[in-house]
């Protein structure tokens, strides 16, 4: 059911940038964070049929787009919202720098959790606000929050970004630790933005939205898209989730203000026949991705390769422990485009946490990963001799 599609001539990021991001297209790219799978059926059904319709003007978010939305929050993640607190957006990077230009004010601390997905940081800084780290605990194979570091800090904050489930490090936090982060930037009056992109995509357990805890509910902003779920990233379309009036009033305000306003008509058709027949697609794509994880992980053993990968609760991607080759991070990172011939997310790239690691993409085929880790032995090998 699941193949790699030749994703040649569609000028896709992954492969394209691949000279400007590694300085050569000669290596495997594993990396940006899509699918080299296809996307539902039902999504290409609708997106094909809305083409054949000879104009794509200026579009508006139907009364259907709002009703899938609530649908699929009730039936995946138990959580009841109202069509009011949907914002449509165009992207969950957008919707971030809207957020933090809406709730702080330059110079206004910023908690981020580290190692995290790049633009956390870029855009804190980008707002000329301040970053305040409060780096993860990695021990025996997994990662931890670490609380007793987070409340100190929240003392300065005005804004928690919490990235939920986590990336890269692909955890999927517990009910109560997120009831502890809601406390803690609670008794500190600290407001909390909350992505979910990945929210869908957990393995063994629920995934809990954190505007469904009723402490949470007055004080967060929940941003949310169908483009890793479903592989429809280019179509950009995303949402965010504010049930307070207040701040929904200012995070509309600040996205107004951008001019990123209007919708696309393909992306409004895709999120719609996604969230509306989905679902089964999804269930069996988590099925073949686990077990994407579990070959990898099992191959790197046998190879004898001193790679540990973190065991993801989500996500498509793998964070590789590779502290065990013994190389700088320079040498790392080499090793993997000059030697190995394999393109992968520099771990250094983000944050405090991430030296020492690599990023890989195992959203692709299974002999797309064989030939990978074959790659990786072979490589290592040679540096051996």
């Amino acid at each position: 059911m699941f193949e790699a599609v030749d994703r040649s001539g569609t000028y896709t990021t992954k492969y394209e940038d691949a000279v400007k991001k590694f300085g050569t297209n000669d290596l495997l790219p594993l990396w940006v964070a899509d699918m080299d799978l296809a996307s539902p059926e039902c999504v290409q059904d609708a997106l094909v049929k809305r083409a054949q319709h000879p104009l794509y003007g200026y579009t508006v978010y139907p009364e259907r787009y709002y009703t899938a939305i609530q649908s699929w929050y009730e039936k995946a993640y138990g959580w009841q919202i109202k069509k009011e607190w949907i914002v449509p957006c165009y992207g969950v990077v957008p919707s971030l720098n809207f957020a933090i230009e809406a709730y702080t004010k330059p110079g206004d601390a910023i908690l981020v959790q580290t190692p995290i997905y790049p633009p956390f940081v870029s855009s804190v800084k980008h707002r000329k606000r301040k970053v305040l780290e409060n780096t993860l605990d990695y021990r025996n194979g997994r990662y931890a929050m670490d609380f007793r570091d987070l409340e100190e800090k929240a003392k300065e904050a005005k804004l928690l970004l919490l990235c939920s489930p986590h990336n890269p490090t692909g955890r999927a936090w517990d009910r109560e630790e997120l009831e502890k982060v809601i406390g803690i930037c609670h008794d500190h009056d600290v407001l909390i933005v909350a992505d979910e992109i990945h929210g869908d995509m957990v393995y063994g357990k629920e995934h809990r939205s954190l505007g469904s805890f009723t402490a949470a509910e007055k004080h967060c902003a929940v941003l949310n898209a169908p483009s890793k779920t479903f592989n429809v990233a280019g179509l950009n379309t995303s949402f965010a989730v504010i049930p307070d009036t207040h701040l929904r009033r200012a995070y509309k305000l600040e996205q107004d203000r951008s001019g990123i306003t209007n919708g696309t008509p393909f992306g409004i058709e895709a999120l719609m026949a996604a969230y509306e027949g989905g679902e089964p697609w999804l269930k069996a794509l988590k099925i073949y991705l686990q077990g994407n994880m579990d070959f990898v992980r099992s191959a790197l053993q046998e190879k004898g390769l001193p790679i540990v990968p973190v065991t993801p609760e989500a996500t498509f991607l793998m964070w590789l422990d590779c502290r065990g080759m013994g190389l700088t991070q320079k040498d790392l990172v080499q090793f993997f485009i000059q030697k190995a011939r394999l393109g992968l997310n520099d771990g250094s790239s983000f944050g405090t946490g991430g030296e020492g690691f690599m990023r890989l993409n195992i959203a692709t085929s299974r002999k797309v990963l064989k030939e990978a880790v074959g790659r990786m032995a072979h490589a290592y090998n040679e540096i051996k001799k």
